[in-house]
């Protein structure tokens, strides 16, 4: 059985759902979201702490309610919203290959919009050796565990990372009654933003450890305790806990889109996109922080209404913005750059920002745009660039490639 619908999108998170309210009252047909969990709304579902909603919506609520704002408006604005339904595969270009309890079949749509997020990486993606005992998650388990199903985790806990989602699983087994004991990162100092850093230390009394990392795990039932290793004095200490919160290190959900033979970036992993965020095949974009692992939970959901626009003018038939694009290719110690591809005649990106990731600390850093060995223009930013989140500058920065040029690279000083 082949179904047929205007739209499919794929993933039920902020940008999936933000994407189909803003498209469904403009779409002659359906719009079909595809979401492989019981409940739309993606992570903020099970994130029961406040600081979600603020760009787009312009409110501050809570991960929950953001999960369930999202979808209301998803459902009231025409879309319809199917949960427990995993797309497991392509059966043509834009037809997709969907299991659910309630069968098999085909979802043959006009356009495709890949909205399926990232993950963190666990335990074995980091290669800490010992022995393999309950009581090690990511924070994403972790907030599943607790704010879902109302499970205990334990009372004394280590967190490898210090991004800004590690202190999100410091609230989180506060509020199981877990005590966070210690908190590792591999970099020269922690990855999150001061304004979270220090309150956190102060409310909750963690100790936080720069230039560590977690080598092994000890226990047979249940974690007893963990080694922790100074990453430039090679020594090694041990640490008694009963739970272990792997945090961070992102990677996007990508399996879909390499699957389907859509060109990957390099450094994010996820799909190469131009600023439209269209992706190498046409009629499929991409959409959240499957495009950049990870931003902000309104972030994505501000890709989801960007999207909407060039998902409207494929279904009109309008031609896609002409040439192959310039290329933007980020230098070390940038990781990554998103969009990627900057086409003669197409939209500035969302927000008017490029998306930038850095493996290394700056303060007051400079990005510089050269193509072909001419500046093409510079900027200084008064927020520093570090590990673990992202940072954005303007688009005027690459506004003026030559379509005719080669590759725009751009650095960090």
């Amino acid at each position: 059985m082949t179904e047929r619908v205007r739209v499919a999108v794929i993933g039920g998170g902020p940008a999936g759902l933000t994407a189909a309210a803003a498209l469904a009252p403009s779409v002659a047909g359906d719009v079909l979201v595809l979401e492989r969990e019981t409940e739309t709304g993606g992570i903020p579902r099970h994130s029961d702490h406040p600081g979600y909603g603020m760009r787009d919506l312009r409110r501050f609520m809570s991960g929950p309610e953001y999960a369930r704002r999202l979808t209301r408006s998803a459902r009231e604005a025409g879309a319809l919203l199917e949960t427990e339904a995993m797309v497991t595969g392509w059966a043509g270009p834009r037809t997709l290959e969907v299991t659910s309890p309630r069968g098999r079949r085909l979802v043959e749509a006009d356009a495709v919009v890949l909205a399926t997020g990232a993950r963190e990486r666990p335990r074995p993606a980091r290669f800490i050796a010992g022995d393999r005992p309950d009581g090690v998650y990511t924070t994403g388990q972790l907030q599943n565990l607790v704010h879902l199903h109302h499970r205990e985790v334990g009372r004394r806990a280590v967190i490898v990372g210090a991004e800004l989602v590690s202190w999100s699983a410091v609230l989180t087994l506060h509020e199981a009654g877990c005590r966070t004991v210690l908190m590792t990162s591999e970099y020269d100092k922690p990855e999150a933003y001061t304004a979270f850093r220090v309150p956190g230390r102060l409310a909750f009394s963690v100790l936080v450890r720069a230039r560590t990392r977690v080598v092994a795990i000890h226990g047979k039932g249940r974690v007893t305790s963990v080694d922790i290793e100074n990453l430039d004095t090679g020594q090694r200490h041990r640490v008694p806990c009963d739970t272990v919160i792997t945090t961070g290190d992102w990677i996007p959900d990508h399996e879909l889109a390499r699957s389907g033979g859509l060109d990957l970036d390099e450094g994010t992993r996820g799909p190469r996109v131009d600023t439209s965020l269209a992706t190498s095949v046409p009629g499929v974009f991409a959409a959240g922080n499957l495009l950049h692992p990870v931003d902000t939970a309104d972030v994505a959901a501000l890709d989801g209404r960007h999207v909407a626009a060039a998902v409207l003018g494929h279904l009109a038939g309008e031609p896609a913005p002409g040439g192959g694009g310039v290329p933007l290719v980020a230098e070390a110690p940038l990781r990554w750059v998103a969009p990627q591809l900057v086409r003669p005649g197409g939209p500035p990106p969302s927000r008017g920002k490029l998306l930038l990731w850095s493996d290394a600390f700056r303060t007051l850093p400079r990005v510089t745009a050269t193509q072909d060995g001419r500046v093409l223009g510079r900027t200084r930013l008064p927020w520093p660039a570090a590990p673990g989140r992202v940072f954005r500058v303007p688009f005027s920065l690459v506004a003026g490639a030559d379509p005719a040029g080669g590759p725009v690279r751009l650095t960090l000083a």
